[in-house]
């Protein structure tokens, strides 16, 4: 059985040694970087499962990696930053990551982030293709492509996660645990910055006026709803 790949990028030789050492031991095929125009390169002949990158760093950083990953791969990227590159971070977001982890960190956790990043990956054995058709939007789950009133909206890989659950669960309050846990696992109930990061770009990318939703719409406190047909409610 061909053991999963994992791509680390960081210009720190002990960050790259620490996690190399960390996911070989969890069996995970592992390949290093020390910056981002060396990850492309690796990434020509080799096709990771999931990438890990630092932020800062020489040549190309962690959010010009993002970009460039995204124009060729729908890879899970989770970047590592530190406290005060919160504005980096969500560049870094926007820019197509799917995770964060703060350093320092502790490996459980990051192990954790690196598994539940891997559930989301399609399965080999997937039959049919579904399309869910809901109120304006048409998502198709086999290529992962979203229009909304029939025009293609091109969304990263945790925001067309997003997307797919709300419209699974369209008309009602869903909790922002609930969110967190379906997107991100469970370990991530706790972090609601991340909804408030990805439903604002989603909301970029879907909604006629990101300043006044029609379709992903916030109740206060509690979590948010998805109106298809954009109904007002």
């Amino acid at each position: 059985m061909e053991r999963i790949k994992v791509l680390v990028v960081d210009d720190e030789t002990q960050i790259t040694r620490v996690l190399r050492t960390a996911l070989s031991v969890q069996a995970y095929d592992v390949r290093t970087a020390n910056d981002g125009e060396m990850a492309l390169e690796i990434m020509k002949d080799w096709s990771p499962n999931l990438i890990i990158t630092d932020l800062a760093m020489p040549n190309m950083n962690g959010v010009q990696l993002c970009r460039r990953v995204r124009t060729i791969s729908a890879v899970p990227i989770i970047v590592l930053s530190v406290r005060n590159q919160e504005a980096q971070k969500i560049e870094a977001l926007d820019a197509g990551a799917d995770d964060y982890v703060t350093k320092p960190f502790s490996m459980n956790e990051l192990l954790a982030r690196v598994r539940a990043n891997l559930r989301r990956l399609p399965k080999a054995e997937s039959t049919v293709p579904e399309t869910i058709a809901v109120g304006d939007f048409v998502i198709d789950l086999a290529t992962r492509s979203v229009s909304v009133k029939g025009k293609e909206v091109r969304l990263t890989p945790k925001e067309f996660d997003l997307l797919v659950y709300m419209a699974q669960h369209p008309h009602r309050v869903i909790q922002h645990r609930s969110l967190l846990s379906a997107i991100w696992g469970d370990n991530s109930t706790e972090q609601p910055e991340y909804l408030r990061v990805f439903v604002g770009q989603l909301r970029k990318k879907v909604e006629p006026n990101p300043a006044e939703p029609i379709y992903v719409l916030t109740d206060r406190w509690v979590g948010y709803r998805f109106e298809p047909g954009g109904q007002a409610s």
